[in-house]
C-alpha cells in the first residue's frame, strides 16, 4: 500500500472552530471534523496557489475562484460530504485542486471493504464493522457502509489488484523453484495456481488461471501466462507438482523433455495408503519414509521396487501405483540436496498452505456465479497470503540446489551439441 503524501501543505496546528466543539460529543466525531477542517483548509492554500489571494491580480495567476460545491470522499467509516472551492482557469475549463484530487484517489473505504471481507468479516455486517452500532457517527444514504457498496468496492479493488498482479514482470526474479496445484472451487470449476521460490528462499505468488478440469491444455495456458511475463524456458528450476500427468506433460511441453519435476512424496503416500489394508498400512508407511530419507538415489529406489515386489502378491494393483512416476519422486535425492532441503522441497505444502488461506478467506461465498468471481476472490486470498510469507526453512542450503540446477543446464546442453553433431555425421 502507498505511503499517502497528500498532507504537504501548512496544516492548522490545533483544532478549530466546529471541531473543538464536538469534544464534549464523542471523540470519533471531533476526529472527524477536524480532518474534514483540514482537508478544507488545505483546499484553501490549493486554490490560493492557483489564484493568489481574495480580491488580488496577480499576473502569474493560473485561473480565478468560481464559488463552491458539495462532493463526498471516503474514509474507514463511510463516505462523508465535504464543500470545496471550485476554481476555473482562464481557458474556461476547471481547475483540479491536488488534495481534493488525492483525497477522492486514496480510496480508503474501498481498502478498508476489502481488509474486512479478507478476514471473514461479511458483507451483511460492513457497516457494523466500520461504525458503531450506539455510536453517534451519521450514516445517511449514500454513505457507501450498505452490504451493496461494500461489495462493489470489493469488486472493483480486487478486479483491479489482480489485473495489475497477473501482468507483473515476473524476468527480474530469481525463481529456482515452481509449484504448481490445483484447486477445486466447484464440481465444474478448477483453478491452478503456481509459487515460485527465488536464491534467498523468498515466496512468490506467480499466477492463477481457471478451467474445467486441471488438464493439460489448462495448465499450459497458465506456463505460457508465465512465460510471457518473463518466466525464462532455458534456465533450469525445479518444478514441484502433486503427480498429476497433466501438469508433467505441459512442464515438458514448455521446458524441455529433460525438466526436473518432484512429485510430492506426501501426496504419493496419502494414495498408496488409501488403496491398502490397514495391516499393511505400518510396514508400507515405514519403507517409503524410509527411501524419503536416503541420500543415495540408487538405493531409495531399489527400496521402493523390493516394497513394490512384495506387494504383488496383496495388492498388485497398487504394486504397479508404487512404481508408476519412480524417477520423479525421487528428483530431489539425484539432485544430492542436503536432507533439511529434500525435505523441504519434496512436497506442496507451501502452494497447498496458500489453498488453506483461500478456502478460509473464501469460506463466507455460498454460491460462486462466475469464473471470474472465482479468480477475483482467489487473487485476493494469494496476495492475503502472501503478507504472511516467510522464507523458505533451509533457505541457507538454496545454494546447493542451484549448483545442481547449473550442472544439470550444462549436462543436457552437451548432450543437445552431441545429439547434432550425430545426426549430422
Amino acid at each position: 500500500m502507498k505511503t499517502s503524501t497528500m498532507m504537504t501543505t501548512a496544516i492548522p496546528r490545533a483544532p478549530v472552530g466546529k471541531a473543538w466543539e464536538e469534544v464534549s460529543a464523542s471523540f470519533d466525531r471531533f476526529c472527524l471534523a477536524a480532518g474534514i477542517e483540514t482537508l478544507g483548509a488545505m483546499m484553501e492554500a490549493d486554490a490560493e496557489a492557483a489564484c493568489g489571494p481574495r480580491h488580488s491580480r496577480s499576473a502569474d495567476r493560473r485561473g480565478h475562484r468560481w464559488g463552491r460545491t458539495a462532493g463526498k470522499i471516503g474514509f474507514h467509516a463511510g463516505k462523508v460530504a465535504i464543500e470545496r472551492p471550485r476554481v476555473r482557469g482562464l481557458n474556461g475549463k476547471e481547475l483540479p485542486l491536488e488534495n481534493w484530487e488525492q483525497a477522492v484517489n486514496e480510496d480508503w473505504l474501498g481498502r478498508w471493504a476489502m481488509n474486512l471481507m479478507l478476514i471473514n468479516v461479511s458483507t451483511r455486517k460492513f457497516q457494523r464493522a466500520v461504525r458503531l452500532p450506539e455510536g453517534d457517527v451519521p450514516a445517511p444514504a449514500g454513505s457507501g457502509v450498505s452490504k451493496s457498496a461494500a461489495s462493489r468496492h470489493f469488486v472493483a479493488l480486487s478486479a483491479a489488484r489482480m489485473k495489475e498482479w497477473m501482468a507483473a514482470d515476473l524476468s527480474k526474479l530469481d525463481l529456482l523453484v515452481v509449484q504448481i496445484d490445483g484447486i477445486h472451487m466447484t464440481g465444474e470449476l478448477v483453478l491452478v495456481a503456481a509459487i515460485g521460490i527465488d536464491g534467498e528462499g523468498v515466496k512468490h505468488p506467480l499466477g492463477l488461471i481457471e478451467g474445467a478440469t486441471e488438464n493439460a491444455a489448462v495448465v499450459q495456458a497458465l506456463i505460457d501466462n508465465l512465460v510471457a511475463r518473463g518466466l525464462d524456458p532455458g534456465v533450469s528450476r525445479l518444478f514441484i507438482i502433486d503427480g498429476s500427468k497433466a501438469l508433467s506433460k505441459a512442464i515438458r511441453r514448455s521446458f524441455g523433455r529433460e525438466a526436473l519435476i518432484q512429485r510430492c512424496q506426501i501426496h504419493k503416500a496419502r494414495n498408496i495408503m488409501e488403496r491398502l489394508p490397514k495391516p499393511l498400512h505400518a510396514t508400507v508407511r515405514r519403507v517409503l519414509r524410509q527411501a524419503w530419507e536416503l541420500d543415495d538415489a540408487e538405493k531409495a529406489e531399489k527400496l521402493i521396487r523390493n516394497l513394490a515386489r512384495r506387494l504383488e502378491h496383496d495388492a498388485p494393483g497398487v504394486s504397479a501405483s508404487i512404481l508408476e512416476g519412480l524417477d520423479e519422486i525421487l528428483t530431489v535425492t539425484r539432485l544430492g540436496l542436503p536432507k533439511e532441503l529434500r525435505r523441504a522441497l519434496a512436497c506442496t505444502n507451501i502452494v497447498e498452505n496458500v489453498m488453506s488461506t483461500v478456502r478460509r478467506v473464501c469460506r463466507n461465498v455460498k454460491r460462486w456465479r462466475s469464473a471470474s468471481m472465482a479468480l477475483r476472490w482467489t487473487a485476493a486470498a494469494m496476495q492475503e497470503a502472501a503478507k504472511g510469507f516467510r522464507r523458505l526453512k533451509a533457505h541457507k542450503q538454496l545454494p546447493t540446489l542451484r549448483a545442481a540446477l547449473e550442472a544439470h543446464q550444462i549436462k543436457n546442453s552437451t548432450h543437445g551439441v552431441l545429439a547434432r553433431q550425430a545426426n549430422a555425421a
